[in-house]
Protein backbone atom coordinates (compact mmCIF):
# COMPACT_ATOMS: atom_id res chain seq x y z
CA UNK A 1 0.00 0.00 0.00
CA UNK A 2 1.43 3.66 -1.01
CA UNK A 3 2.01 6.17 0.98
CA UNK A 4 -0.47 8.21 -0.89
CA UNK A 5 -3.23 5.29 -1.04
CA UNK A 6 -2.55 5.20 3.05
CA UNK A 7 -3.36 9.25 3.04
CA UNK A 8 -6.26 9.05 0.72
CA UNK A 9 -7.62 6.33 3.35
CA UNK A 10 -6.94 8.59 6.48
CA UNK A 11 -8.75 11.66 4.75
CA UNK A 12 -11.92 9.24 4.23
CA UNK A 13 -12.24 7.94 7.66
CA UNK A 14 -12.01 11.63 9.10
CA UNK A 15 -14.27 12.51 6.97
CA UNK A 16 -16.94 9.97 8.20
CA UNK A 17 -16.42 12.32 11.53
CA UNK A 18 -16.00 10.77 15.08
CA UNK A 19 -18.50 8.42 15.16
CA UNK A 20 -18.14 7.05 11.86
CA UNK A 21 -14.41 6.61 12.65
CA UNK A 22 -15.03 4.83 15.59
CA UNK A 23 -17.29 2.33 13.71
CA UNK A 24 -14.54 1.80 10.57
CA UNK A 25 -11.71 1.06 13.53
CA UNK A 26 -14.01 -1.10 15.22
CA UNK A 27 -14.81 -3.23 12.26
CA UNK A 28 -11.48 -3.45 10.92
CA UNK A 29 -10.16 -4.75 14.81
CA UNK A 30 -13.01 -7.17 14.75
CA UNK A 31 -12.29 -8.27 10.87
CA UNK A 32 -8.59 -9.00 12.52
CA UNK A 33 -10.20 -10.93 15.55
CA UNK A 34 -12.20 -12.97 12.98
CA UNK A 35 -9.19 -13.96 10.67
CA UNK A 36 -6.84 -14.93 13.88
CA UNK A 37 -10.15 -16.78 15.51
CA UNK A 38 -10.81 -18.83 12.01
CA UNK A 39 -7.02 -19.55 11.24
CA UNK A 40 -5.49 -19.89 14.78
CA UNK A 41 -8.73 -21.01 16.96
CA UNK A 42 -6.16 -22.40 19.60
CA UNK A 43 -5.12 -18.52 20.03
CA UNK A 44 -6.04 -16.51 23.09
CA UNK A 45 -7.38 -13.85 20.14
CA UNK A 46 -8.87 -17.32 18.62
CA UNK A 47 -10.83 -18.12 22.01
CA UNK A 48 -11.82 -14.28 22.16
CA UNK A 49 -13.56 -14.56 18.80
CA UNK A 50 -14.92 -17.72 20.12
CA UNK A 51 -16.63 -15.65 22.85
CA UNK A 52 -17.59 -12.85 20.69
CA UNK A 53 -19.71 -15.54 18.25
CA UNK A 54 -21.08 -16.80 20.89
CA UNK A 55 -24.96 -17.37 21.96
CA UNK A 56 -24.16 -17.11 25.27
CA UNK A 57 -22.40 -13.79 25.07
CA UNK A 58 -25.33 -12.00 22.58
CA UNK A 59 -28.00 -13.68 25.36
CA UNK A 60 -26.08 -12.15 28.06
CA UNK A 61 -25.57 -8.68 26.43
CA UNK A 62 -29.45 -8.59 25.70
CA UNK A 63 -30.11 -9.06 29.13
CA UNK A 64 -28.06 -6.53 29.99
CA UNK A 65 -29.09 -4.28 27.73
CA UNK A 66 -32.67 -3.63 29.49
CA UNK A 67 -31.71 -1.40 32.02
CA UNK A 68 -29.48 0.75 30.43
CA UNK A 69 -31.59 0.58 27.31
CA UNK A 70 -34.92 1.91 29.03
CA UNK A 71 -33.54 4.26 31.42
CA UNK A 72 -31.24 5.82 28.26
CA UNK A 73 -35.00 5.93 26.69
CA UNK A 74 -36.26 7.88 29.17
CA UNK A 75 -33.36 10.26 29.67
CA UNK A 76 -33.86 11.23 25.70
CA UNK A 77 -37.52 12.70 26.55
CA UNK A 78 -36.89 14.43 30.03
CA UNK A 79 -33.61 16.08 28.08
CA UNK A 80 -35.47 16.48 24.50
CA UNK A 81 -38.13 18.16 26.45
CA UNK A 82 -35.55 20.42 28.39
CA UNK A 83 -35.05 18.81 31.56
CA UNK A 84 -31.77 16.99 32.58
CA UNK A 85 -32.25 14.03 34.38
CA UNK A 86 -29.39 12.42 35.54
CA UNK A 87 -31.02 10.70 38.62
CA UNK A 88 -31.26 7.88 36.12
CA UNK A 89 -29.04 5.61 38.21
CA UNK A 90 -31.71 6.44 41.83
CA UNK A 91 -34.79 5.52 39.30
CA UNK A 92 -33.24 2.17 38.30
CA UNK A 93 -32.65 1.69 41.86
CA UNK A 94 -35.99 2.55 43.52
CA UNK A 95 -37.64 0.16 40.80
CA UNK A 96 -35.67 -2.83 41.10
CA UNK A 97 -35.88 -2.94 45.18
CA UNK A 98 -40.29 -2.04 44.81
CA UNK A 99 -40.45 -5.13 42.07
CA UNK A 100 -39.29 -7.81 44.41
CA UNK A 101 -40.85 -6.05 47.24
CA UNK A 102 -44.29 -6.14 45.13
CA UNK A 103 -43.14 -9.69 43.64
CA UNK A 104 -42.81 -11.21 47.61
CA UNK A 105 -45.52 -9.78 48.82
CA UNK A 106 -48.25 -10.97 45.97
CA UNK A 107 -46.35 -13.88 44.11
CA UNK A 108 -47.16 -11.87 40.75
CA UNK A 109 -43.65 -10.92 38.75
CA UNK A 110 -45.99 -8.75 36.49
CA UNK A 111 -47.39 -6.95 39.21
CA UNK A 112 -43.99 -6.15 41.07
CA UNK A 113 -43.00 -4.91 37.58
CA UNK A 114 -45.78 -2.34 37.92
CA UNK A 115 -44.76 -1.80 41.41
CA UNK A 116 -41.48 -0.59 40.34
CA UNK A 117 -42.77 1.25 37.65
CA UNK A 118 -45.12 2.98 40.15
CA UNK A 119 -42.37 4.26 42.74
CA UNK A 120 -39.94 5.25 39.66
CA UNK A 121 -43.13 7.15 38.59
CA UNK A 122 -43.34 9.12 41.49
CA UNK A 123 -40.13 10.02 42.42
CA UNK A 124 -39.54 11.05 38.82
CA UNK A 125 -42.20 13.07 39.46
CA UNK A 126 -41.31 14.32 42.65
CA UNK A 127 -37.77 15.37 40.00
CA UNK A 128 -40.58 16.90 38.10
CA UNK A 129 -41.89 19.65 40.81
CA UNK A 130 -38.86 20.10 42.15
CA UNK A 131 -37.36 21.55 39.08
CA UNK A 132 -40.28 22.42 36.91
CA UNK A 133 -42.30 24.27 39.79
CA UNK A 134 -39.50 25.23 42.34
CA UNK A 135 -36.50 26.03 39.69
CA UNK A 136 -34.05 24.14 41.36
CA UNK A 137 -30.98 23.31 39.50
CA UNK A 138 -31.75 20.53 37.38
CA UNK A 139 -28.14 18.82 38.10
CA UNK A 140 -28.09 18.98 41.72
CA UNK A 141 -31.78 17.70 41.82
CA UNK A 142 -30.45 14.98 39.64
CA UNK A 143 -27.91 14.08 41.71
CA UNK A 144 -30.68 14.18 45.09
CA UNK A 145 -32.86 11.40 43.40
CA UNK A 146 -29.75 9.14 43.02
CA UNK A 147 -28.70 10.06 46.31
CA UNK A 148 -31.80 9.57 48.17
CA UNK A 149 -32.93 5.96 45.85
CA UNK A 150 -29.19 4.72 47.03
CA UNK A 151 -29.91 5.48 50.72
CA UNK A 152 -33.81 4.24 50.93
CA UNK A 153 -34.11 1.17 48.94
CA UNK A 154 -30.85 -0.63 50.90
CA UNK A 155 -32.70 1.10 54.13
CA UNK A 156 -35.99 -0.66 53.57
CA UNK A 157 -34.87 -3.66 52.49
CA UNK A 158 -32.42 -3.48 56.20
CA UNK A 159 -35.99 -2.83 57.63
CA UNK A 160 -37.75 -5.61 56.11
CA UNK A 161 -35.71 -8.47 55.62
CA UNK A 162 -32.88 -7.55 57.99
CA UNK A 163 -29.99 -6.86 55.39
CA UNK A 164 -29.16 -5.01 52.10
CA UNK A 165 -30.41 -7.84 50.16
CA UNK A 166 -33.83 -9.32 49.30
CA UNK A 167 -35.30 -12.46 49.59
CA UNK A 168 -35.31 -14.57 45.99
CA UNK A 169 -38.64 -13.81 44.14
CA UNK A 170 -39.79 -15.79 41.32
CA UNK A 171 -38.04 -14.09 38.17
CA UNK A 172 -38.60 -13.16 34.87
CA UNK A 173 -39.69 -16.64 32.45
CA UNK A 174 -37.61 -17.28 28.97
CA UNK A 175 -39.58 -17.26 26.26
CA UNK A 176 -37.99 -19.92 23.90
CA UNK A 177 -38.87 -20.35 20.05
CA UNK A 178 -38.71 -23.91 19.21
CA UNK A 179 -35.85 -24.05 15.88
CA UNK A 180 -35.45 -20.84 16.06
CA UNK A 181 -33.61 -20.78 19.08
CA UNK A 182 -31.03 -23.68 17.83
CA UNK A 183 -29.80 -21.00 15.34
CA UNK A 184 -26.21 -20.32 15.80
CA UNK A 185 -25.34 -17.27 17.74
CA UNK A 186 -28.87 -15.52 16.64
CA UNK A 187 -30.77 -18.44 18.38
CA UNK A 188 -30.06 -16.03 21.50
CA UNK A 189 -32.52 -13.83 19.75
CA UNK A 190 -35.25 -16.11 19.64
CA UNK A 191 -34.33 -17.40 23.59
CA UNK A 192 -34.50 -14.31 26.09
CA UNK A 193 -36.67 -12.76 29.14
CA UNK A 194 -40.21 -11.04 27.41
CA UNK A 195 -38.31 -7.23 28.25
CA UNK A 196 -35.74 -7.85 25.65
CA UNK A 197 -38.97 -7.92 23.28
CA UNK A 198 -40.67 -5.42 25.01
CA UNK A 199 -37.12 -3.25 24.98
CA UNK A 200 -36.82 -3.67 21.02
CA UNK A 201 -40.71 -2.53 20.86
CA UNK A 202 -40.31 0.73 23.15
CA UNK A 203 -37.27 1.72 21.35
CA UNK A 204 -39.15 1.76 18.17
CA UNK A 205 -42.07 3.13 19.62
CA UNK A 206 -39.87 5.86 21.13
CA UNK A 207 -38.30 6.44 17.92
CA UNK A 208 -41.71 6.82 16.49
CA UNK A 209 -43.50 8.82 19.05
CA UNK A 210 -40.28 11.55 18.88
CA UNK A 211 -40.30 11.69 14.99
CA UNK A 212 -43.96 11.06 13.73
CA UNK A 213 -46.49 12.18 16.55
CA UNK A 214 -47.58 15.64 17.86
CA UNK A 215 -45.96 15.26 21.20
CA UNK A 216 -42.66 13.85 20.13
CA UNK A 217 -43.10 17.27 18.39
CA UNK A 218 -43.54 19.44 21.08
CA UNK A 219 -40.92 17.52 23.33
CA UNK A 220 -38.19 18.19 20.84
CA UNK A 221 -39.64 22.10 20.88
CA UNK A 222 -39.83 22.46 24.62
CA UNK A 223 -36.08 21.76 24.24
CA UNK A 224 -35.21 23.76 21.82
CA UNK A 225 -37.56 26.48 21.96
CA UNK A 226 -40.18 26.79 24.47
CA UNK A 227 -41.60 30.24 23.58
CA UNK A 228 -42.30 29.23 20.03
CA UNK A 229 -44.34 26.15 21.67
CA UNK A 230 -45.93 28.51 24.34
CA UNK A 231 -47.05 31.05 21.49
CA UNK A 232 -48.41 28.19 19.37
CA UNK A 233 -50.59 27.49 22.40
CA UNK A 234 -49.08 24.74 23.91
CA UNK A 235 -48.17 24.61 27.71
CA UNK A 236 -44.51 23.88 27.84
CA UNK A 237 -45.04 23.26 31.61
CA UNK A 238 -46.99 20.15 30.82
CA UNK A 239 -45.33 18.77 28.13
CA UNK A 240 -42.30 18.93 30.26
CA UNK A 241 -44.24 16.81 32.94
CA UNK A 242 -45.15 14.58 30.85
CA UNK A 243 -41.56 14.31 29.44
CA UNK A 244 -39.95 13.40 33.00
CA UNK A 245 -42.81 11.34 33.98
CA UNK A 246 -41.96 9.08 30.55
CA UNK A 247 -38.48 8.55 32.06
CA UNK A 248 -39.62 7.00 35.45
CA UNK A 249 -41.95 5.33 33.78
CA UNK A 250 -39.27 3.69 31.08
CA UNK A 251 -36.64 3.80 33.86
CA UNK A 252 -38.81 1.82 36.53
CA UNK A 253 -39.27 -0.90 33.46
CA UNK A 254 -35.80 -1.50 33.45
CA UNK A 255 -35.18 -1.09 36.81
CA UNK A 256 -37.46 -3.80 37.57
CA UNK A 257 -36.82 -5.57 34.37
CA UNK A 258 -33.02 -6.11 36.30
CA UNK A 259 -33.82 -7.11 40.01
CA UNK A 260 -36.71 -9.48 38.50
CA UNK A 261 -34.21 -11.20 35.84
CA UNK A 262 -32.05 -12.30 39.18
CA UNK A 263 -35.07 -12.76 41.23
CA UNK A 264 -33.47 -10.46 44.40
CA UNK A 265 -32.47 -6.53 44.89
CA UNK A 266 -28.75 -6.30 45.95
CA UNK A 267 -28.21 -3.39 47.83
CA UNK A 268 -24.70 -3.64 48.68
CA UNK A 269 -22.28 -1.13 48.23
CA UNK A 270 -23.94 0.78 44.70
CA UNK A 271 -26.51 -1.98 44.78
CA UNK A 272 -27.19 -4.37 41.51
CA UNK A 273 -27.33 -1.17 39.60
CA UNK A 274 -24.06 -0.36 39.90
CA UNK A 275 -23.75 2.68 37.72
CA UNK A 276 -26.05 1.54 34.65
CA UNK A 277 -28.08 4.98 35.12
CA UNK A 278 -25.32 6.97 34.23
CA UNK A 279 -23.81 4.76 31.40
CA UNK A 280 -27.16 5.07 29.68
CA UNK A 281 -26.65 8.77 29.95
CA UNK A 282 -23.58 8.34 27.84
CA UNK A 283 -25.18 5.78 25.45
CA UNK A 284 -27.63 8.30 24.45
CA UNK A 285 -25.05 11.32 24.01
CA UNK A 286 -23.52 9.12 21.78
CA UNK A 287 -26.48 8.12 20.14
CA UNK A 288 -27.24 11.59 20.12
CA UNK A 289 -30.37 11.51 21.38
CA UNK A 290 -31.95 9.12 19.04
CA UNK A 291 -33.25 6.12 20.45
CA UNK A 292 -32.04 3.71 17.92
CA UNK A 293 -28.82 5.28 18.74
CA UNK A 294 -28.91 4.92 22.31
CA UNK A 295 -29.97 1.02 21.73
CA UNK A 296 -27.00 0.43 19.44
CA UNK A 297 -24.68 2.34 22.41
CA UNK A 298 -26.09 0.13 25.21
CA UNK A 299 -25.50 -2.80 23.17
CA UNK A 300 -21.59 -1.92 22.78
CA UNK A 301 -21.50 -1.46 26.58
CA UNK A 302 -23.44 -4.81 27.57
CA UNK A 303 -21.39 -6.52 24.85
CA UNK A 304 -18.59 -5.62 26.58
CA UNK A 305 -19.73 -6.48 29.93
CA UNK A 306 -20.73 -9.46 28.64
CA UNK A 307 -17.16 -10.71 27.14
CA UNK A 308 -14.87 -9.34 30.25
CA UNK A 309 -17.34 -11.37 31.86
CA UNK A 310 -16.74 -14.54 29.98
CA UNK A 311 -13.08 -13.70 29.64
CA UNK A 312 -12.92 -13.81 33.51
CA UNK A 313 -14.44 -17.13 33.62
CA UNK A 314 -12.47 -18.50 30.79
CA UNK A 315 -9.02 -16.66 32.31
CA UNK A 316 -7.99 -16.25 28.24
CA UNK A 317 -5.86 -13.47 28.72
CA UNK A 318 -3.25 -13.38 31.51
CA UNK A 319 -4.19 -10.35 33.06
CA UNK A 320 -5.82 -9.51 36.48
CA UNK A 321 -9.15 -10.02 36.09
CA UNK A 322 -9.46 -6.81 38.21
CA UNK A 323 -8.14 -5.26 34.61
CA UNK A 324 -10.52 -6.94 32.82
CA UNK A 325 -13.44 -5.96 34.83
CA UNK A 326 -12.58 -2.48 33.47
CA UNK A 327 -12.45 -2.60 30.21
CA UNK A 328 -16.67 -1.74 30.06
CA UNK A 329 -15.76 1.44 32.21
CA UNK A 330 -12.76 2.38 30.12
CA UNK A 331 -15.15 2.44 26.88
CA UNK A 332 -17.66 4.94 28.86
CA UNK A 333 -14.55 7.30 29.27
CA UNK A 334 -13.50 6.63 25.51
CA UNK A 335 -16.89 7.89 24.44
CA UNK A 336 -17.38 10.31 26.91
CA UNK A 337 -14.35 11.93 25.56
CA UNK A 338 -15.67 11.32 21.67
CA UNK A 339 -19.15 12.81 22.17
CA UNK A 340 -18.33 16.45 21.90
CA UNK A 341 -20.29 16.45 18.37
CA UNK A 342 -23.16 15.60 20.25
CA UNK A 343 -25.64 18.70 20.14
CA UNK A 344 -27.65 18.95 23.16
CA UNK A 345 -31.08 20.40 22.73
CA UNK A 346 -31.14 24.52 23.29
CA UNK A 347 -33.19 25.31 26.53
CA UNK A 348 -32.10 21.86 28.78
CA UNK A 349 -31.51 23.12 31.79
CA UNK A 350 -33.35 26.11 31.34
CA UNK A 351 -36.57 27.48 33.18
CA UNK A 352 -39.18 28.53 31.32
CA UNK A 353 -42.51 30.50 32.66
CA UNK A 354 -45.62 30.40 30.19
CA UNK A 355 -45.70 34.44 29.30
CA UNK A 356 -41.63 34.88 29.64
CA UNK A 357 -40.11 37.21 26.82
Amino acid sequence: MTELTILTLMDRIRSLGVRGSVAVVTLFLLAVIGIIGVFHPESNLGQLFDILTSADTLSSALRLSVPIAFAALGGIFAEKSGVINIGLEGLLIIAAFFGVYATEITGSVWIGMGAGVLSSTLLAALFGVVCIEFRADQIIAGLAVWLIALGLAPFLSQVIYNGPNTVSVKSLETITIPYLSEIPFFGALFDASPVVYLMFVAVAASWYTLNRTSFGRWVIASGENPKALDTAGVSVRRVRYAAVLLSGVLSGIGGAALSLSLGQFIGNGATMVNGKGFIAIVAYLFGNYNPIGAMLSTLLFAGLEAVQIALQVGNVFAIPQSLVRTIPYLTVVIVLALVGNTRVPEAAGDYYESGEE
